[in-house]
């Protein structure tokens, strides 16, 4: 017992003393995906860059807090030389043949992401392996180096477009035809017009998403999906309210970072959920409430616009 107590200090300490020599410190935390010790092993190896990076990941979670100095590279850079060594995260797909090249007991459930490009953007920190089984590290400094935080944006993900617009605006269109079937109480038409909206939702292609949106997308989609499905699936009208409280959620967050096509009112109902209070979506600045209808119809007011 004692001399696992020893071990556990003399751990942190270790890990103290390296978090200390990285200057320029930010820390965040993210996802990475993985089965056991050997995939800990391999990530945080793939990851760390001495005095420069250092990424700590636990594979019950999921979760790695990585430390880096953020004037010599970023989150960006060290997610792609982790799944170039065939570890996926939310942001990166690891190449095929990274992913398959693991140990059988390392090869983790993938889902569908961002391919990463074997090449980083220019400024990156790269690591070479010489023969000898040295690292070489090398910084372009050709450019400056704050102008190089707002350039590593992988290559496979486009400025947002008049096609990325349009596929993004027909979940939003979606979500106000189910919103306006609530306010009629008309749980056919909120089931049906639900439907779309999982349509909608399947329909988007996350390679033509803008990096802001295709991050958004990547925490919301699941849930959206499933809290959309509950909609379509229902026939009661107090259910298929109940789950419009958590799309709203998620489609606001989704409206915050994409372009719409009009100003957008952000509502709130302080009598809704059981006198919790619940938001809803409107294309229009005049309350009309998705969650009592007829009953109560203009309660409630704007507390944001979004344009």
């Amino acid at each position: 017992m004692k001399s696992t107590l020893l071990i556990a200090i003399y751990m942190l300490l270790a890990t103290t003393q390296l978090f200390a020599k990285i200057k320029n410190a930010k820390t965040e935390t993210v996802k990475i995906y993985g089965n056991c010790e050997m995939c800990k092993a391999t990530i945080e190896k793939a990851g760390n860059l001495k005095k420069i990076a250092l990424v700590d990941w636990d594979k019950e979670s999921k979760m790695a807090t990585i430390t880096y100095n953020s004037k010599k590279t970023t989150q960006t850079d060290i997610l792609k030389r982790i799944a170039l060594a065939g570890y996926d995260s939310d942001q990166f797909l690891a190449p095929d043949d990274a992913y398959n090249g693991l140990m059988d007991c390392c090869k983790y459930e993938r889902t569908a992401k961002i391919a990463v490009k074997t090449d980083l953007p220019k400024g990156s920190i790269m690591v070479k392996e010489k023969q000898n089984g040295i690292k070489e590290e090398h910084v372009d400094h050709t450019m400056p180096m704050e102008k190089k935080a707002d350039e590593h944006i992988s290559p496979t993900i486009p400025i947002q477009t008049t096609k990325e617009a349009d596929q993004m605006q027909t979940v939003f269109n979606s979500y106000f035809e189910v919103k306006d079937a609530l306010v009629s109480t008309n749980a056919s038409a909120a089931a049906a017009k639900g439907a779309y909206l999982v349509s909608s939702l399947k329909a988007i292609k996350m390679n033509e998403l803008a990096m802001d949106v295709h991050m958004v997308w990547m925490k919301v989609m699941k849930e959206l999906e499933s809290d959309a499905q509950k909609i379509a699936s229902n026939k009661k009208v107090e259910d298929q309210r109940k789950a419009l409280i958590l799309v709203t959620k998620n489609i606001y967050a989704l409206m915050k970072v994409a372009k719409t096509e009009t100003p957008t009112y952000y509502q709130f109902c302080p009598m809704a959920n059981g006198g919790k209070g619940a938001n809803w979506l409107s294309k229009e600045n005049e309350v009309k409430n998705p969650y009592y209808g007829s009953m109560m119809m203009s309660c409630g007011s704007t507390v944001e616009t979004i344009n």
